[in-house]
């Protein structure tokens, strides 16, 4: 239904847009042809902005933290990944980290959104209160959208409710 929506939205946007430019292009007069100009000495290329550092992330960056049923509170197993993450963190201080909020799919879509909402943040302000920059965190909701098991079961609703992370 939401996926419904939102192309929905999309047609409502895009369509219009294309009308507007298609209606209010210029027409184009032809010209003469202008003769090349005298060719120029290359210019010595610019100096190469030093490429940054590429994060040699370990696997536990990834690993993802998992709530009990209709919960945000983080268990002690995901308040431990936690601090093993945020010390990593302070010792890479250019990494940035992503909190993904996945729920499973019992419960309405709006409500999947939230309560994947309160997981990531719940999360991110763990990391914050071990003294990570709230700047370099960022988190977002997917709700019941991205099951990591698509069954219907409850081994599967206990892996779909989950904080993935992202390092960038």
């Amino acid at each position: 239904m939401q996926k419904k929506l939102w192309v929905v939205l999309a047609l409502l946007l895009v369509i219009p847009a294309f009308l507007f430019t298609v209606s209010c292009q210029k027409k184009v007069q032809a010209q003469a042809p202008v003769a090349p100009a005298p060719a120029a000495k290359p210019a010595a290329p610019a100096p190469a902005a030093p490429a940054p550092a590429k994060l040699d992330v370990p696997s536990f960056m990834t690993e993802r933290v998992y709530f009990d049923f209709d919960k945000s509170v983080l268990k002690l197993e995901a308040q431990a990944l936690l601090k093993k993450k945020a010390d990593w963190l302070k010792a890479n201080p250019t990494a940035k980290l992503l909190i993904e909020g996945n729920c499973d799919e019992r419960g309405t879509a709006e409500y999947n959104l939230a309560l994947g909402e309160r997981r990531a943040e719940s999360a991110k302000k763990f990391l914050v209160d071990l003294g990570i920059d709230a700047k370099r965190i960022s988190t977002i909701s997917y709700g019941e959208e991205r099951p990591i098991d698509p069954r219907h079961t409850p081994e599967a609703w206990a892996k779909n409710r989950n904080d993935g992370f992202v390092v960038n």
